[in-house]
């Protein structure tokens, strides 16, 4: 027998088990004899994570080993989360080499064991290929992988559970037990309340049955108590229940309801902020809630018809509602609090591979993973930038062999892996779901000139998503004649094979637009016909392959533009610096996008550094308007309507086994009907699951003084509390100190005051005769300053504003720790800084003496040869134009402390986002979740 692995056949080993052979792994990435270790340049860090916002050390671990591609990010966050063994022991991890190590080992030595590879050999390669991809960012799997294994914990390899609850009390109180056993595992859990009887049914005692919602008052005490995986992240949950329960209505209602004690409390002078102390009253707030509406409740919807709500125990109709009205309430709801989402019960089931075993009646937390009751499933997922090419095409051949890569070492870690509960277990083995997915897709749409919202955009999303699914699913195939099918195929073949020709037709369905999605359309439709020739002889190794997750850790590991599916943020980006600090940028994506629309380089950079300056693209000189569409974000002046989140959604769904962690964000403005047209548009468009999010529904959030989003009809008085600032004069006798300077041959005194605790109370700048226009205007400059600091204006606020500004003199100045300055305000503020700032804060603006300059230089570099000269001016003295293009762009406030933050500068309005709970910096969207920059947590799924 022969078997067809990246290209090319080859004789494989026949065996004893299941399969008559076993696997080829062919070189992709790697170099036979060259490690993948050996061909990159590796350099020390030091990882210094503080707490935005006091400045309190989170994190420190010096020396740690990196290649000199990775972003500071990335380090830092790789650092605090994934190296395991406590921090400051010999036992600590201190290179990415040990982590990546410890992991694909592991899943080599598995895949060995197991008779997975056909010899040693391929084995070998087949750990040197992952090795690469991980190196070189190319996947990740997700943080369970990267949190246990190869350690002395249990293996758990998933990020995402399914549990199952009855209608006894045994079971219920055994659904707290195993979602706190999930929760300190550091994942997350979902579940259907739906088997357990309504409050409007009785006990076999004769009483009334309490209901699922008080049951899930609970849940939510025990959720809020557990810190997921002994962090600071919360537990993350989904609670889901059909449609037909009798107590959908307080279901639907109960979260809103929530939100009305929340206002009413912070009305009365509590701390309802999120994160606040009085904020733990509320209730049902560690779930997201959702609906699972049934296709006949559609209809019902549709034709304006009654619905009947049934018995749990009996089926039978105990109340009949108007389903009309029913869908409304759900959409006020969502319209107030953004819960509950919307499940689709007739698609979800549809689309089952194994229904013979079950329904599929709930999803993971993020709504991505949707398969049997008492189920996991493993993620990876891969980043799609590394397949672009220089030339603009997405290589579809390259992104086909990673895919099987991928795949097989997800499949191989089923094998080895440890779960919460054996019913867990027992499922998993035995239906071994998989859920390969992707990133960046927002930055290659933007990349290769397409629009989020646009035909070409979802045809090349599609494609590329079709691809992904058909090589998964052939690779699956060509495991089953390995190591057997997966244990439930026999009884659920034909509704599986069912599944694959319906994600096969539908990529034929797909219309190209572009060389680009006709290409990659091509590869998939040939994977598809390959791999259903081989299943039909093999069966399938997985009941499930693909999801798409939120990505969001994984994606600042692999230093990903954007998470998911989601389209970017914004066009500017907030980024750390080596050695401390961080700066503004404007996405590296951009650029590429314009010059694969045609600009010329001149062009670029004056768009770019508008960009920089404004935030977006309106009125960029030399940007026609029919290509502003292709930098439209998720947030800014130009966002993306929200039909065009749900059609994109729509045009990946057919080729995912699970379903899309996406919150569907709509502005303020959007009405209930609007949230109902969305929710009725999901299903007519074949969605599995859709959640909305209403900018300033919620109140426990920290929204900006002004913000007062209010239901329709509700009047209040607000109590506004003023605070004013009190100047703190100088005294009459105060230590000062006198420095003289030149910039650019002018010369000129610095007269700095302090009060006797040492704090800067004032300055004088003497520069220019006496009586000019340019002594007069520094007086006026100096007192100004003067005043600020005596009312509590911190120096590193001025010092942030005035360092790198331009104008002349500028150039050589005759003070050893600041060699060059782009203007006096540069160079007095530079010294300012050294001389009253203490070095933490220094850090973080990337200002240093020379003699601390050149002992980092020395710790980081040896002996080796270092412009050390040039290293000792914090002023960036290359002349590309990047450079150029960066030293105009306007600094970022020092109180901004990620992108979301960033982009508020921009909007001049507040982004609807929780602080995180780490380090104080305002999250940012990421699928379903929010996702910290600074310190990569999560609000939900890693």
């Amino acid at each position: 027998m022969t078997e067809t692995v990246g290209g090319s056949s080859k004789k494989t080993a026949t065996r004893n088990g299941a399969g008559e052979k076993r696997l080829t792994v062919n070189r992709v990435y790697t170099t036979e004899g060259v490690h993948p270790y050996d061909e990159v340049t590796w350099e020390r860090r030091d990882v210094v994570m503080t707490n935005w916002r006091d400045g309190s050390i989170n994190f420190e671990q010096r020396g740690v080993e990196f290649p000199d591609f990775w972003s500071v990010n990335a380090t830092n966050i790789v650092t605090s989360k994934y190296f395991r063994g406590a921090v400051g022991t010999p036992q600590r991890e201190h290179s990415l080499r040990q982590l990546i190590d410890r992991v694909v080992r592991t899943y080599t030595e598995a895949g060995v064991k197991h008779g997975y590879f056909s010899t040693d050999q391929d084995a070998q390669v087949f750990e040197h290929e992952l090795t690469w991809m991980l190196l070189h960012q190319v996947f990740s799997f997700n943080s369970p992988v990267w949190f246990n294994v190869g350690t002395s914990s249990p293996q758990q390899v998933s990020a995402c559970f399914i549990l199952a609850v009855d209608d006894t009390m045994e079971s219920i109180l055994n659904w707290y037990r195993e979602e706190g056993l999930i929760f300190k595992g550091g994942s997350g859990a979902g579940l259907n309340l739906s088997r357990i009887r309504s409050s409007k049914e009785l006990l076999s005692s004769g009483g009334t049955a309490s209901g699922p919602v008080s049951f899930m008052r609970g849940a939510d005490a025990s959720a809020g108590t557990i810190k997921s995986g002994g962090a600071t992240r919360r537990a993350a949950k989904m609670v889901v229940l059909d449609v037909d329960h009798p107590d959908v209505e307080e279901f639907i209602k109960t979260k809103a309801r929530e939100e009305d004690k929340v206002r009413a409390l912070r009305d009365a002078g509590f701390d309802m902020d999120l994160g606040g102390k009085d904020i733990v009253s509320v209730q049902y707030q560690n779930a997201n809630n959702s609906i699972r509406v049934s296709d006949e409740f559609m209809h019902a919807y549709e034709n304006g018809g009654q619905f009947g709500l049934r018995a749990r125990q009996t089926g039978e109709v105990i109340e009949t509602v108007d389903a009309k009205d029913l869908f409304r309430k759900l959409a006020q709801a969502a319209w107030e609090c953004a819960d509950p989402g919307i499940q689709y019960d007739g698609t979800i089931n549809d689309w089952h591979t194994t229904p013979e075993s079950g329904r599929i009646t709930a999803s993971n937390p993020c709504s991505e993973y949707m398969h049997l009751d008492n189920s996991s499933c493993n993620l990876a997922s891969l980043n799609l930038m590394k397949f672009l090419q220089d030339d603009g095409l997405f290589n579809a051949d390259l992104f086909a062999r990673s895919v099987e890569l991928v795949i097989t070492a997800m499949e191989i870690s089923i094998s080895f892996a440890d779960f919460p509960t054996e019913p867990i277990a027992e499922t998993t083995r035995k239906f071994r779901q998989l859920g390969i997915g992707y990133a960046n897709l927002g930055a290659l749409l933007m990349a290769t000139g397409h629009a989020y919202d646009s035909e070409g955009g979802r045809a090349l999303a599609a494609s590329i998503t079709s691809l992904m699914q058909a090589v998964a699913y052939k690779r699956s195939a060509e495991l089953a004649g390995i190591v057997g099918p997966y244990e439930g195929y026999a009884r659920n073949a034909e509704a599986h094979q069912r599944v694959i020709r319906k994600h096969a037709a539908a990529n034929d369905l797909i219309r190209t637009y572009h060389a680009n999605d006709a290409a990659v359309q091509k590869v998939a439709t040939r994977a598809w016909q390959e791999g259903m020739q081989i299943g039909a002889r093999n069966g399938w190794r997985n009941a499930q392959a693909s999801v798409l997750a939120p990505t969001g850790t994984i994606g600042l590991m692999m230093d990903c533009d954007t998470t998911g599916i989601e389209p970017d943020l914004a066009l500017v980006k907030f980024k750390k610096l080596v050695g401390g600090g961080s700066m503004q940028i404007v996405n590296q994506t951009v650029p590429r996008a314009l010059k694969v629309l045609g600009y010329q380089d001149e062009q670029i950079e004056a768009i770019v550094e508008y960009i920089g300056e404004h935030g977006h693209v309106v009125d960029a000189p030399g940007l026609r308007q029919e290509h502003y569409e292709v930098f439209d974000c998720a947030m800014g002046d130009r966002s993306i309507a929200p039909m065009g989140h749900v059609r994109m959604m729509a045009a990946v769904q057919p080729f995912i086994s699970g379903a899309i962690s996406k919150t569907v964000n709509m502005p303020e403005t959007a009405t209930v009907e609007d949230v109902e047209g969305i929710y009725y548009q999901g299903w007519k468009l074949g969605l599995k699951a859709l959640a909305i999010y209403r900018d300033n529904c919620k109140v426990g959030q920290p929204l900006s003084a002004g913000k007062s989003a209010k239901p329709s009809g509700e009047t209040k008085t607000e109590t506004v509390v003023e605070y004013r600032p009190v100047r703190k004069r100088l005294p009459k006798k105060r230590p000062s100190q006198t420095v003289s300077f030149t910039v650019g041959g002018a010369e000129g005194y610095l007269h700095a005051g302090s009060y006797p605790d040492d704090g800067l109370g004032e300055i004088f700048v003497k520069l220019g005769k006496q009586g000019s226009t340019l002594a007069g205007v520094m007086d006026a400059f100096s007192m100004s300053i003067s005043v600020g600091l005596q009312y509590g204006i911190p120096l590193e606020f001025y010092v942030s504003k005035f360092q790198n500004l331009r104008f002349e003199p500028a150039g050589m100045t005759d003070d050893p720790d600041v060699r060059i300055a782009t203007s006096v305000l540069d160079y007095l503020f530079r010294r300012l800084a050294l001389d009253y700032l203490p070095f933490e804060k220094r850090a973080q603006l990337g200002i240093f003496t020379a003699d601390e300059r050149t002992a980092q230089v020395a710790q980081d570099y040896g002996n080796g040869d270092v412009d050390l000269e040039g290293l000792r001016t914090s002023v960036d003295a290359t002349s590309t134009k990047a450079a150029e293009v960066e030293e105009k762009k306007p600094q970022a406030d020092v109180k901004v402390g990620s992108s979301t933050e960033l982009l508020e500068l921009h909007l001049g309005t507040t982004a609807d986002a929780p602080l995180c709970m780490t380090c104080g910096t305002k999250m940012r969207p990421a699928g379903s979740c929010y996702l910290c920059e600074g310190c990569g947590s999560t609000s939900g799924c890693s």
